[in-house]
């Protein structure tokens, strides 16, 4: 078990500085541009497949790192330069991780690399999980998935809603109910392979923020993928349905509170999302508050300028440490005995949102027009408070983890 650091090591240190090198060269200047657009930024992410940036072995070696400060470093940098080209470059990341996490070796060897493609013909992916009538809470999920044993075959209906990628992307995956009793104990994953007849984009989403990034929903009617596109397999499916439907006859809470620990795990690379993006704005506020003069003197002499950027530093490194906190327990085993996943990913959205706020503020009628980028950046913030759980319900799972409540 590696020992918990603040301090990055000669070899993170590298990345770290290789990835504000194309973050600032490469991300940034484009960055007005995509958002004005509201379009997929297929050059940059093209450039960054290039470098090496855009692949799995790149995101393999940072979620396997074993001081988990790999992840958090990367995401941090890439949403420093912007957060909707960040998202449209991390993205398919998502998908790949559902397979890694839930797929056999044949079925990662198959599916992921057709995720990415080439670094001269790039494809992305898209991890398809929320629902109209079902964001926070997974457990109503209405997407089914019903085995035709005759023909060994899933057959998939219902639509999905707030997909990054949806409907472009090259693989789908596509979470399900199989057995709507067991709530989200019932669920399975589906690979639904390029051209597969029925699967179809609905909306396009015109968003506040993060316009760089494409956000649709995926519409599944009468999807039909053969039997080996679930992930995992038929007989572990099974396997764990029996025990899921055992565990929940004699104690349901339990179930539901093992699921919920799943999604806790991955919230702080949303927190580092946030941190990237706040601490962007900070610096511009910061460059801002020393070069801009009135009544003769920089407006950073002003204390009501100076505290302001006091606050915002100390914040921002705040989230960090949670961030950093979550990460690190979150690759060596250590339970969230306080919900520390939803911890960091909270105080680094919210966070996010008031730093960007205050940069606007800082830089007065400036900050409010689209010359300047943190008018930008508070727009991108707002969705850290929003998706992979809302700051209700990381409140929520922190309060009853606790008070030792059931999550349901």
């Amino acid at each position: 078990m590696a020992e918990f650091t603040m301090e990055l090591n000669d070899e993170q240190k590298e990345v770290r500085d290789w990835l504000h090198g194309f973050a600032a060269d490469v991300i940034r200047p484009a960055a007005a541009e995509w958002d004005e657009r509201e379009e997929t930024p297929w050059p940059v992410i093209q450039e960054a497949a290039k470098v090496g940036i855009y692949s799995l072995d790149f995101y393999a070696q940072q979620y396997f790192d074993a001081t988990g400060l790999g992840i958090p470093m990367a995401m941090e940098e890439l949403f420093w330069g912007d957060a909707g080209i960040a998202l449209s470059i991390v993205g398919t990341g998502l998908a790949a991780v559902g397979v890694l996490a839930n797929g056999t070796e044949e079925q990662i060897g198959t599916w992921i690399p057709q995720m990415y493609g080439e670094p001269n013909d790039v494809k992305v992916a898209a991890f398809c999980s929320s629902e109209p009538d079902a964001g926070s809470d997974v457990a109503s999920m209405r997407t089914r998935a019903v085995y035709d044993e005759a023909k060994d075959e899933w057959v998939i209906n219902g639509t999905k809603t707030w997909v990054t990628n949806g409907g472009i992307a090259n693989v789908h995956v596509v979470v399900a109910s199989v057995d709507p009793g067991l709530g989200s104990k019932g669920h399975a994953s589906f690979i639904v392979p390029p051209g597969t007849p029925g699967l179809t984009q609905g909306q396009k989403f015109k968003k506040h923020g993060i316009r760089a990034s494409h956000t649709a929903e995926v519409v599944l009617d009468g999807v039909r993928v053969p039997g080996s596109c679930l992930l995992g397999g038929k007989e572990k499916l099974d396997e764990r349905l029996a025990r899921a439907r055992e565990k929940a006859r004699k104690g349901g809470d339990r179930v539901k509170n093992a699921a919920m620990a799943t999604f806790e795990a991955s919230r702080p690379a949303v927190g580092a999302m946030a941190v990237g993006t706040a601490r962007a704005a900070y610096e511009v506020a910061l460059d801002y508050a020393r070069t801009r003069e009135q009544f003769g003197r920089p407006i950073i002499d002003n204390q009501g300028v100076a505290f302001q950027l006091a606050d915002m530093r100390t914040q921002i490194d705040a989230a960090r440490l949670l961030v950093w906190r979550a990460s690190w327990m979150a690759v060596n085993g250590r339970p969230f005995e306080a919900a520390e996943g939803s911890m960091s990913k909270l105080f680094a959205s919210e966070t996010a949102k008031k730093v960007t706020a205050q940069a606007i503020q800082i830089l007065g009628g400036n900050g409010y027009t689209r010359e300047y980028p943190v008018e930008r950046m508070h727009r991108d913030a707002a969705i850290y408070t929003i998706f992979e759980g809302t700051s209700e319900i990381q409140r929520l799972v922190i309060s009853r983890t606790i008070s030792g409540m059931p999550i349901r």
